[in-house]
């Protein structure tokens, strides 16, 4: 069975003063505010695409490390995975660093680094953005 997700983004006016809204159509969770401004400068109260994608490869990647650990026989207390895309304007998308902090009993750090690499080059999102580089950081508490 496949699963198809949903989002929906309405813009309005030119590219660097206008502005408008992606909404989560297949979750329903919220509407939330892009803009240039945002996305070339940052922001703290807009989204932007990168952040958007930094959220679903944090997620995906933390899900394939579950899996891959749980399948090592050695299932994670917690993982914590932050994801960083670096856009610049003119070039484009050039990175995704994810930093990985977990919890694993049982589990040598040399263990740990293989399996985390393994989740990295094999979950759905890092294959789907197999056009930029992809690092990774990881910490086994």
């Amino acid at each position: 069975m496949s699963v198809t997700s949903e989002a929906t983004t309405e813009w309005k006016g030119a590219l660097a003063d206008g502005s408008g809204t992606v909404a989560f159509r297949s979750s329903g969770i919220g509407t939330f505010p892009i803009d240039w401004k945002a996305r070339s400068e940052g922001s703290t109260s807009v989204t932007t695409p990168e952040e958007l994608i930094a959220a679903a490869h944090a997620s995906c990647f933390s899900m394939a490390l579950s899996h891959a650990l749980g399948e090592n026989g050695t299932p994670p207390e917690s993982i914590e995975t932050t994801a960083s895309v670096t856009f610049t304007p003119g070039t484009g998308i050039s990175g995704s660093h994810l930093n990985v902090n977990a919890t694993v009993p049982g589990l040598d750090s040399d263990d740990f680094d293989r399996i985390a690499a393994d989740a990295k080059a094999n979950c759905p999102v890092s294959k789907a953005l197999a056009g930029i580089e992809i690092t990774l950081e990881a910490t086994l508490a």
